[in-house]
């Protein structure tokens, strides 16, 4: 499981045998969080168990480092997506 990084008590990470479309995990607190990239920023797909305020905090990371996360998806799986 590829962890790109960590902030505020959570792991934002893909699994080694992810699928299409691009998208990155949140997992930390007893809550999870998927977002999908969605062609110029990601978007919440799945929430289960995270306080709002901390997932204004996961929203804002993601968004700030959406160039990393789209250049670690192509490091790892290959191919090239538009940031």
């Amino acid at each position: 499981m590829p962890e790109i990084f960590r902030f505020y008590g959570f792991s934002f990470f893909f699994y080694s045998r992810e699928h299409e479309p691009l998208h990155v995990h949140v997992e930390g607190k007893g809550g999870m969080a998927r977002f999908d990239w969605g062609g110029g920023v990601f978007v919440l797909s799945e929430m289960h168990g995270i306080k709002a305020s901390d997932l204004k905090k996961i929203k804002d990371v993601i968004d700030e480092n959406a160039d990393i996360i789209v250049r670690r998806w192509e490091e790892y799986f290959g191919g090239r997506k538009e940031v």
